[in-house]
């Protein structure tokens, strides 16, 4: 599965494809198989987003998972304050992103 992430412009918050527009929740994300970077051109010449790129992605029945950490990271929120992060009352929030 290839998702779409990239940032909000007017806020700078971590947003997700959804196939036809984006979230701020991973887990709405779409596969863009291999139609990403007609995405990405489009999306960042109308400017609902910038600094978009491919990442791979799982998805199982408790959603979709960014495959690298670095996008889990950003897919949660700070990892130093559980409390600030999307999934706060989440007691397995921090074994989410390892």
């Amino acid at each position: 599965m290839k998702i779409l992430t990239g940032n909000d412009l007017k806020s700078g918050a971590v947003i997700w494809w959804t196939g036809v527009g984006w979230s701020l929740d991973v887990n709405d994300s779409a596969d863009v198989a291999d139609g990403g970077a007609a995405i990405i051109a489009r999306e960042e010449g109308v400017q609902n987003v910038f600094a978009a790129y491919v990442v791979d992605g799982v998805k199982d029945e408790t959603g979709v998972r960014p495959g690298h950490i670095k996008e889990r990271i950003r897919a949660l929120g700070p990892t130093v304050r559980l409390d600030l992060t999307l999934k706060p009352s989440d007691p397995q929030a921090v074994n989410w992103v390892i």
